[in-house]
């Protein structure tokens, strides 16, 4: 098990139609948007990447989403 990823995601809807999916890094800064459509997407992919935050080091993490890493506290 790798140690605790600290990398949080959000589900929020839009001004008009659609949601959106951040991923926000360990300091609560949004470091990645994905747009859906409706709902039911935008809760799909959260989950998926919730199970990689899970899952997966910060560091593998970031390589797979392509986020720059945090700076180191």
């Amino acid at each position: 098990m790798p140690d605790e990823n600290r990398y949080g995601v959000k589900v929020e809807r839009m001004d008009g139609p659609g949601w959106r999916v951040l991923i926000v890094d360990p300091s609560g800064q949004a470091v990645s948007e994905r747009a859906c459509a409706h709902e039911a997407e935008a809760r799909t992919y959260a989950s998926t990447v919730r199970q990689h935050i899970y899952w997966l080091s910060e560091g593998k993490f970031c390589q797979y989403y392509r986020l720059p890493e945090p700076a180191e506290s």
